[in-house]
């Protein structure tokens, strides 16, 4: 009885093709993928490339921070190989891989000083235009 009524029944309607045949499965996943890249992947080389410049450039001077936490000034940096000396403290060097280095804290004391001459002396420089004012 069941199987007459299965074979009796018509076979339902075929579902329309896609316009874009077997390849519209796939169109969302792409979509995905070239939205993460562009929100991910493409940002994370570019900080990579950032950081592995500034490794590159650190120099003898330079106060830095390891990935560890360790704050120090470079104090022996040789451009070809891959670890630089660090003094923690005085007297107290340690040597450090140079993609160890997380942050270059500042690079130039000196550049730094002229900068803070420049702070101080524009606020004495509006006090005097404000008393021209009045």
């Amino acid at each position: 009885m069941f199987v007459s009524e299965a074979l009796a029944q018509t076979a339902g309607a075929a579902a329309p093709a896609s316009p874009l045949g077997d390849i519209g499965f796939f169109v969302p996943l792409i979509l995905v993928f070239i939205v993460m890249w562009f929100f991910m992947i493409r940002p994370q080389q570019k900080k990579q490339k950032a950081h592995q410049a500034m490794v590159r450039a650190a120099k003898r001077g330079d106060r830095i921070v390891t990935s560890g936490g360790l704050i120090g000034t470079i104090s022996k940096a040789n451009e070809a190989d891959n670890d630089v000396e660090v003094e923690i403290a005085k007297d107290v060097k340690i040597r450090v891989m140079r993609h160890a280095i997380a942050d270059i804290m500042n690079r130039n004391p000196e550049a730094a000083k002229p900068a803070a001459k420049e702070a101080k002396e524009s606020p004495k420089d509006s006090n005097k235009e404000g008393a021209n004012d009045a």
